[in-house]
């Protein structure tokens, strides 16, 4: 695994750390590259049930390396225009298939396509000194990374459009009064506590988990009717599970239920 992201795995958990803090973790070709595969990798690896995702230093993630952007246009490069397409949207797709949970852990900020890809998580932890900033506008370009997409499920299609236009920062405990995040904890524990919730959840029906997601993505995309037909062919897989035979069993003899994911 490339320098620019950390690997660790705990009892089912796989944490992905993006470690470039000297330019406040900034998505560099490097960086999404590497980043997009490790994703691949934890939704092919059975022995992982759920995700975490952070960023090393102060900050999650400030976004787009401007520093190598333009350097790239500068040097006629046109490698820049492409990279929504060739990294960012299998980026995000990496993370919305995921097939196991997978938690955002925001400490400091998170900026522009940064914010977005905390936004495609499953949930977000964001510690007290959490601060997320569109930073689209700010620099002439159009929305990526999912966002127009993810935000106005979070919040509204109103407070969402504002933060676009406007790119005006919204701290941590602003972000969970609009529902952009889910908890707010104590600075410099985001990580942890994301950890140990990503832990309980490894201990979970994690296929369930993923027919779950399955739903979420098709009811947010689809009309009832469409909606209705993913539920009833997800729940008939989800019977099928090993987990739910174990879940009514340990119901019926009242005892805790021991998942295995299958």
């Amino acid at each position: 695994m490339s320098d620019v992201l950390l690997t660790q795995d705990n009892d089912g958990v796989r944490s992905l750390t993006m470690n470039r803090p000297e330019s406040f973790n900034a998505l560099n070709v490097e960086l999404k590259v590497a980043l997009t595969a490790a994703l691949r990798e934890a939704a092919a690896d059975d022995s992982i049930r759920a995700v975490v995702l952070a960023g090393a230093g102060r900050s999650f993630c400030a976004g787009q390396d401007l520093k190598e952007h333009i350097a790239l246009l500068e040097a006629d490069d046109p490698s820049p225009l492409r990279t929504v397409e060739e990294h960012y949207n299998p980026l995000i797709r990496a993370v919305a298939t995921m097939p196991k949970p997978i938690i955002a852990a925001v400490g400091g900020s998170a900026a522009g396509a940064g914010a977005s890809l905390a936004f495609a998580c499953d949930l977000r932890i964001a510690s007290a000194d959490a601060k997320f900033l569109m930073a689209f506008a700010n620099v002439g370009l159009s929305t990526d990374t999912g966002a127009s997409w993810t935000l106005p499920r979070l919040i509204g299609y109103g407070r969402a459009m504002e933060l676009l236009l406007l790119a005006e920062p919204v701290g941590a405990d602003e972000a969970l009064r609009i529902g952009m995040v889910n908890r707010v904890v104590d600075a410099g524990q985001a990580t942890e506590a994301a950890g140990e919730l990503a832990a309980r959840m490894a201990t979970g029906p994690t296929s369930a988990y993923a027919r779950i997601k399955e739903t979420m993505r098709a009811a947010a995309a689809e009309g009832l009717d469409e909606a209705l037909d993913v539920e009833a062919g997800a729940q008939i897989e989800a019977g099928r599970t090993a987990d739910h035979r174990e879940a009514v069993s340990a119901f019926v003899a009242k005892r805790n239920p021991d998942f295995t994911g299958h």
